[in-house]
């Protein structure tokens, strides 16, 4: 399968490169990374570059789309070149998937519409006014469309693609193989897990990024 991985200014690295790992393990998955324009795009924090192989006109019919979320997305909400490209390609693939705020774009294209749908968790209001239905799961599917929660949900969301197209012991052995067996060392991955005092600072923390300004070295109280 051609995989397309979209690229865009400020877009998060992880959303991208934990599906890539993943779906790249699998034989005979072509991988090729799309943006506007070839050539390198930075991401959120501008500390790296993930390079473009070509521009979006170019890839007009891969078999499955990851578009990842970021800081970006917000000034791509009514974008139409991207938005077009979104709806164009998802007529023909097998799977349209998203990481993360990617789904934000995902709804903005028009493929939401009163669809369950995940996202981070300080965006689900935002994915509701675009039409979705925002559900906390990790990984939602809808017919052939799978929105990923925030950020490292990407690697769940590229196992159960491969689970679904290709059968547990596969998924299994691209898990296994990645070592993707995680054990953090505290309890907080949701804001329905995390203390209240956290909750607030990464909320805060992220309005402040969102809006372009660095985030506070702020510690919780």
């Amino acid at each position: 399968m051609q995989i397309a991985y979209l690229l865009y200014d400020r877009f998060t690295a992880l959303d991208i490169t934990g599906p890539h790992d993943v779906l790249n393990s699998v034989p005979g998955n072509e991988a090729i990374f799309v943006a506007e324009r070839a050539g390198p795009v930075r991401n959120e924090s501008d500390t790296l570059s993930l390079v473009a192989d070509a521009s979006i006109a170019e890839v007009t019919e891969p078999d499955v789309i990851v578009v990842p979320g970021g800081f970006g997305t917000r000034a791509l909400l009514e974008h139409e070149p991207l938005l077009d490209w979104i709806r164009s390609t998802h007529e023909g693939t097998k799977y349209t998937t998203s990481v993360c705020t990617g789904s934000l774009l995902l709804a903005a294209a028009g493929l939401l519409e009163g669809a369950p749908a995940t996202t981070h968790w300080l965006a689900r209001d935002t994915l509701a006014e675009l039409g979705a239905k925002p559900v906390p799961d990790r990984v939602v599917e809808h017919g052939k469309i799978l929105t990923a929660a925030g950020v490292s949900s990407g690697i769940d969301m590229a196992l159960r693609l491969i689970q679904v197209e290709y059968g547990d012991e596969l998924a299994q052995a691209v898990q296994l193989g990645i070592e993707y067996d995680p054990e953090p060392p505290v309890d907080a991955g949701s804001p329905e897990k995390a203390p209240q005092p956290i909750v607030d600072l990464v909320t805060q923390a992220f309005e402040a990024q969102e809006a372009g300004q660095p985030a506070a070295q702020a510690r919780p109280p």
